[in-house]
């Protein structure tokens, strides 16, 4: 089994994926497919509800809008059946690579590095916190929105992009004091 990338409608990956998998079944060719992806990340958007109030929520969002991946074999006797059948499928466009030297060119699988890094991104947003998807610089001004310091403004006086954290000056008692927070608990004031 090896990994193969379709492009796709842009936009239809999900639907795309629904039809593979049922194309699938449809035809038999479970044995030939191990999973079928769309890569994609989870981030935090704030909204603002009804009443005013700010609310982050959890969005999923393609990471590589146009493509889904198929982990299968291709090079089963049934190949160019199963070929066939993935490039007939509504909103795919044709194999990556592939259709670039004509239409009878076998599909080229991706290389291992590229598999590790995709899938090592999407596990990472699923371990770590959520990546916001909002980006802070320091000496900006931001508002706590969870936490025992919920409703206090600060000043970013540090970021770690890497471990999604912030250090943040907030007055409480007047004192100013540092505190270490999460991206998900704070949020830009305009």
């Amino acid at each position: 089994m090896k990994w193969y990338v379709l492009r796709a409608v842009s936009g239809q990956e999900k639907k795309v994926k629904q039809y593979i998998e049922r194309e699938i079944i449809n035809n038999k060719f479970e044995d030939l497919f191990e999973q079928v992806l769309t890569p994609t990340e989870k981030v935090y958007q704030v909204r603002k509800s009804r009443d005013g109030k700010t609310k982050k929520i959890a969005v999923e969002r393609n990471f590589f809008p146009g493509y889904v991946m198929v982990h299968a074999n291709l090079e089963d006797l049934r190949n160019g059946e199963v070929i066939f059948m993935l490039k007939n499928i509504p909103g795919i466009l044709g194999f990556l690579d592939a259709d670039r030297n004509g239409p009878n060119e076998k599909p080229k699988p991706m290389r291992d590095s590229e598999v590790k890094r995709i899938l090592g991104r999407m596990e990472e947003s699923d371990i770590n916190d959520i990546p916001l998807d909002t980006e802070f610089t320091a000496g900006e001004q931001i508002k706590v929105m969870d936490g025992p310091f919920s409703g206090f403004t600060g000043i970013i006086k540090e970021v770690s992009a890497e471990r999604k954290k912030l250090n943040v000056m907030v007055t409480i008692f007047g004192r100013t004091t540092p505190i270490e927070l999460n991206y998900v608990q704070v949020q830009k004031m305009s």
